[in-house]
């Protein structure tokens, strides 16, 4: 038998380069050779959506998009919406009483988000909800409600995936061999940086080159990508490995690095030619993803019927999971 993967994305957005790099990449090599369950986490989403609930519903949708535009098969890939499986719910409560507030809050992904929030809002900001603090164990409940034996996560998310092995190894030890504990499956490229040199693309960091973006908005992006700053006139010779415009093209594979990389240190290549030439390259690599993004813009009957026939198995499995759950919790009345 196959094993079991699980990974999740919150709906809150649609997917850019760091996503497909960081994650999406990875997916296509494993949905081959795995029982495939991929969620979109929207109730996750609302942790920190919860007064625009429209948001979340509508990027459900996109995101389910996105992964279908990068070549994830519905046959090898089971999507399902994570608020139409309660049996994550259940489990998320019963998982509650095995974790301290503490430890949730000494989680480095936690600690990190907190922080991220903190200084996008300022300290009068957002307060931080029950919701937001305990979503490493509404994650853990998603990944053991399929018996997830393998998680794609990058580094980032390591933190996450071991609060859930400490969740079941205490439920394990309190009520006997039950679930599974999951190992991680890196991708080989864990974080892409911001077109802004930031260590990481994020949506709410504005450096981001969506699947979505139309070849105006990519132009205007990269044309404002940050360069090396010791670099003031055309001829100028600079330093390609502290140039967001260099990362990009290493980024998307250009067959022409290798010029790109020379005429830089020489001087022989001016920022506005090198900006051109990566928005060119960046638009015939994300062609295809469009072309098959559309399919599904103009028949969206077609990734609702994903989404429901995808929860329709997950919850099979679900309701199998829980059942054994009960069972050892001795609450199967």
């Amino acid at each position: 038998m196959k094993k079991t993967i699980l990974t999740g994305l919150r709906p809150t957005g649609n997917l850019h380069l760091g996503h497909y790099f960081g994650a999406g990449q990875n997916y296509l090599k494993l949905q081959d050779d795995y029982d495939f369950y991929l969620e979109i986490a929207d109730v996750q989403g609302l942790t920190d959506n919860f007064n625009n609930p429209e948001k979340v519903r509508l990027n459900t949708k996109e995101i389910t998009m996105d992964l279908l535009s990068i070549g994830l098969d519905p046959e090898k890939v089971n999507f399902f919406v994570q608020s139409r499986i309660p049996e994550i719910a259940e489990l998320t409560v019963f998982y509650s009483n095995l974790v301290t507030v503490s430890r949730l809050q000494r989680n480095p992904t936690v600690k990190s988000e907190i922080a991220q929030k903190k200084e996008l809002f300022g300290n009068s900001g957002e307060s931080i909800t029950y919701g937001f603090l305990g979503y490493p164990v509404s994650q853990a409940a998603d990944i053991t409600c399929f018996d997830g034996e393998l998680v794609p996560v990058g580094d980032d998310q390591l933190p996450l995936l071991e609060q859930c092995r400490e969740i079941v190894r205490k439920f394990n030890n309190i009520y006997g061999e039950t679930l599974k504990e999951p190992e991680p499956v890196l991708s080989k490229t864990t974080r892409v940086k911001g077109l802004d040199g930031n260590e990481k693309m994020g949506k709410s960091l504005g450096n981001a080159i969506y699947l979505v973006d139309d070849n105006e908005t990519i132009k205007k992006k990269v044309m404002g990508a940050v360069t090396d700053p010791k670099k003031i006139k055309k001829d100028d010779p600079a330093d390609p490995e502290v140039c967001m415009v260099y990362y990009y093209h290493k980024l998307i594979d250009n067959p022409n690095l290798d010029t790109v990389c020379s005429e830089c240190k020489k001087g022989a290549r001016g920022c506005v030619a090198c900006k051109k030439e990566l928005i060119d390259k960046i638009n015939d690599f994300l062609k295809p993803i469009k072309e098959r993004r559309k399919k599904y813009e103009d028949n969206p009957e077609l990734v609702d019927k994903i989404l429901s026939d995808g929860s329709i198995k997950a919850k099979i499995k679900a309701k199998e999971q829980i059942k054994k759950v009960k069972k050892a919790m001795k609450i199967d009345y």
